[in-house]
């Protein structure tokens, strides 16, 4: 990358012909990441609102196509892993993140908390275990307080702030309890994301109804509190949404992290942040179209 070039370029970003901005504009996005800090530094120095405007659209461009091609892979790999696609949804508000903190304080966590279990304890006594050491050792709890922020999506915040909202609690608990060897999974419940803890040793017939394949559910934004089908059956009724098998079943590592997506947008238009909103949004349809891609879209 050529600094003097780059910099002849951004000199250019607020001429009024937007033929020129869009010509320029391109050229610096061909640079890809490693162009970012010269445009934040520029950013800072300004004090023109449509040149860092303009260059706050470049980063967002860079940023998403660095971060499209990784969900790309990441949506195609075989495992989808839960925690890799969290730390990218993370990412996109915090390119810079330090993915090391994540692992160190999710690996802790799995270590506390399998040095309580043993293969004597039923599956009940696995998720208090789980409830104790998340929530009452180690502090985790609903941000209740502020249900909508952008920050109650990010696995970064969640870790630091040890505050989170539905879905990241949900995928945040799924992640530690499956690295422990627990068949415990998201489910897409409709204005609640919840966890299906699956029982492992059950073999369906053929005519047999697949939620028989779960034990109970837990809801890790009421503090991993348990409840039964009939709960959920009773919640869709309630919120006039109809019956249907997905609502109490597991879904996929990407389902979960499409969901993280689009609620995190969301949030980020609700406090009128358009441009990030956007960003999230062009994500949440490129995970979409790779796991549907029959699916029309609006």
């Amino acid at each position: 990358m050529d600094a003097k070039y780059i910099k002849s370029l951004i000199t250019l970003l607020d001429d009024p012909d937007d033929s020129i901005y869009t010509a320029v504009s391109e050229k610096i996005v061909q640079e890809g990441v490693n162009v970012v800090p010269i445009l934040e530094n520029v950013w800072e120095k300004s004090d023109s609102a449509l040149l860092q405007n303009r260059i706050e659209e470049i980063i967002d461009t860079i940023q998403y196509n660095h971060l499209a091609q990784r969900f790309t892979e990441w949506a195609q790999s075989a495992s989808a892993d839960l925690l890799e696609g969290a730390i990218l949804v993370a990412r996109l508000q915090y390119p810079e993140l330090n993915e090391q903190l994540i692992h160190d304080e999710i690996e802790k966590l799995r270590r506390d908390i399998w040095l309580e279990l043993n293969n004597s304890l039923t599956a009940l006594e696995k998720v208090k275990i789980i409830n104790h050491i998340i929530y009452k050792i180690n502090g985790y709890k609903p941000n209740a307080a502020n249900f909508f922020a952008p920050q109650s999506h990010f696995i970064n915040v969640l870790i630091e702030t040890k505050k989170g909202g539905p879905v990241l609690l949900s995928i945040f608990y799924a992640i530690i309890a499956q690295k422990l060897g627990l068949p415990i999974y998201c489910v897409n419940l409709p204005h609640n994301f919840v966890l299906a803890y699956k029982d492992r040793y059950y073999h369906p017939l053929p005519d047999d109804d697949p939620q028989k394949s779960v034990l109970f559910y837990i809801n890790p934004f009421t503090m991993g509190s348990l409840f039964s089908a009939n709960e959920i059956e009773k919640f869709l009724k309630q919120n006039n949404i109809d019956d249907s098998p997905e609502y109490y079943l597991p879904c996929s590592n990407r389902e979960a992290i499409i969901q993280l997506l689009h609620n995190a947008a969301l949030a980020l238009e609700r406090l009128n942040k358009q441009n990030k909103a956007a960003l999230f949004l062009k994500m949440h349809s490129l995970l979409l179209n790779l796991s549907h891609p029959n699916k029309n879209q609006t």
